[in-house]
C-alpha cells in the first residue's frame, strides 16, 4: 500500500476547500477532547510531587462540612510513621465581592506547623518569624500578592459567612510555592478568639506527614481503625485524594468528562462521515476506471480509508497542538481550589489516545462508503456521472 502514497496523498487535496474544511472541523472537535482528557488525565493519572505524596488529610468520614473533635490530634500524632499533625479549618467568607475573580482559598492554620506540613513553601525567614508571631498576620501566595498588589505590611479584610464577622488581618508574609500560589492563611488562635471560643475544641480536618510515602496508606488505615467506634469517625486518605473528593462533592466529574468526550467524538464521526460519503460518491465511475486499470478491490478500499486516516491524523495533530497551548494558558491561569490543573499538560498517552481517536474516526467514517464503491461492478461504475 506504500506504493500508491503519493496518489493517496494528491487525491487527498483534489477538493482543497472540502478537505481544509473537513480538517478544520477534526482539529477543531480534536483540541477539545485533547483538553478533557488532559483534565481526566491530571485528575486522576498524574502522579503526586514529591511533597504530595507525603501528605494525608483525615476528616470527619460523613462529610466535609461536619467537624472533627480537636482532641483527635493527639491520637493521630501517636500513630507510628506520623511526624507530624496539623489542624487546618476552612474559612470561607469573602473578599471585595462574590465575583469569581475574587474567589480563593481561606484557611485557619497552626503557624508553627505550616512550613513542617508544606516544606515547598519558599518564604524569607523574617516573614515567616513575622507571621508566626503576629495574631493578626496572615500568610498570601505570589499570585495573590501579585493580582492584588499586596506587600508585607498591607492590610486586608474578609468579610466571613461561615464565622460572620469582619476579620482584618495584616499581610505578615508572602510565600512562593510550585503547587499553590492563591491561598491565604491565618492564625486559627485568631479565629477562636474571634469566635468567643465557639470554636474551640473541633476542628475542619487534620492535616499529616508521613515519614515516608510506603507509610501513607498505613498511616490511613491505623487512624480510621483507631475512630472506627468512635462517636465521630473519620475518613483518612492522601491528600491528592481528599482534594478530588472536594471536586467530585460538585458532582460526578468523571462521568462528565467522560460524557462530553464522548458526545465530542460522535459529533466528529458525523461530520466526517458525510464529507467522506459525499467525496466516494463523486468518484464512482474512477473507482471504475481504476479497476479497467488492473486494481484489485481491496487495494481501492484500502487507497480511500488511507485518505480518510490521512485527513483525520493531520486534524488530530492540529488539534493537539492548539489543545497544548490552551493547556499551557490553564496552567497559567489562576482556577482556585483544583490544583490538579497545575500540572494540566498533553502527556504522551493523551496524545497517543486523541490520535488513535482521530485515525479511528476517520477509518470508521469512510469504511462503508468505501466499502461500497469498492464493489461495484466495472459496468455500473463507469456509466455514473461525475
Amino acid at each position: 500500500m506504500l506504493q500508491f502514497l503519493p496518489l493517496i496523498v494528491k487525491n487527498s487535496w483534489r477538493n482543497r476547500r472540502r478537505t481544509s474544511l473537513t480538517v478544520a472541523s477534526v482539529a477543531a472537535s480534536l483540541s477539545l477532547l485533547g483538553i478533557l482528557m488532559a483534565i481526566y488525565h491530571a485528575f486522576y493519572f498524574s502522579e503526586p510531587a514529591p511533597e504530595q505524596a507525603l501528605r494525608l488529610v483525615a476528616r470527619n468520614k460523613v462529610s466535609l462540612i461536619f467537624p472533627l473533635p480537636e482532641s483527635y490530634g493527639q491520637k493521630i500524632r501517636a500513630v507510628p510513621g506520623v511526624r507530624e499533625v496539623m489542624m487546618r479549618q476552612w474559612f470561607g467568607g469573602m473578599y471585595k465581592d462574590r465575583l469569581p475573580q475574587n474567589m480563593f482559598a481561606r484557611f485557619a492554620i497552626e503557624p508553627d506547623k505550616l512550613f513542617t506540613l508544606r516544606g515547598e513553601m519558599r518564604i524569607p525567614e523574617d516573614q515567616k518569624k513575622t507571621f508566626q508571631r503576629e495574631r493578626r498576620g496572615c500568610l498570601i501566595g505570589l499570585a495573590l500578592a501579585e493580582k492584588y498588589n499586596l506587600k508585607p505590611g498591607d492590610r486586608l479584610t474578609l468579610q466571613g459567612d461561615i464565622y460572620p464577622g469582619n476579620y482584618e488581618f495584616i499581610v505578615a508574609g508572602i510565600y512562593d510555592s510550585p503547587g499553590n500560589n492563591e491561598t491565604l492563611y491565618f492564625h486559627r488562635k485568631f479565629l477562636e478568639e474571634s469566635m468567643a471560643g465557639r470554636l474551640q475544641g473541633s476542628v475542619g480536618v487534620f492535616d499529616i506527614l508521613a515519614e515516608s510515602p510506603e507509610a501513607v496508606p498505613r498511616i490511613a488505615r491505623a487512624i480510621d481503625e483507631e475512630f472506627r467506634n468512635a462517636p465521630v469517625s473519620t475518613k483518612t486518605e492522601p491528600e491528592r485524594a481528599y482534594m478530588l473528593a472536594f471536586i467530585n462533592s460538585m458532582g460526578n466529574v468523571k462521568v462528565f468528562l467522560l460524557a462530553i468526550c464522548a458526545a465530542v467524538t460522535f459529533t466528529v464521526l458525523l461530520v466526517s462521515a458525510n464529507t467522506m460519503a459525499m467525496s466516494v460518491r463523486e468518484r464512482v465511475r474512477e473507482v471504475g476506471i481504476l479497476k479497467t486499470l488492473g486494481f484489485r478491490s481491496e487495494i481501492i478500499l484500502g487507497m480511500i480509508l488511507g485518505e480518510a486516516a490521512m485527513v483525520s491524523a493531520i486534524g488530530g495533530v492540529l488539534g493537539l497542538t492548539l489543545a497544548a497551548a490552551l493547556c499551557s494558558a490553564v496552567r497559567r491561569a489562576p482556577i482556585p481550589y483544583m490544583t490538579q490543573l497545575k500540572s494540566m499538560t498533553i502527556a504522551p498517552p493523551v496524545a497517543l489516545g486523541c490520535l488513535g481517536v482521530a485515525v479511528a474516526i476517520g477509518l470508521a467514517s469512510s469504511l462503508i462508503p468505501a466499502w461500497s464503491a469498492a464493489r461495484t461492478p466495472i459496468i455500473q461504475a463507469l456509466r455514473q456521472t461525475d
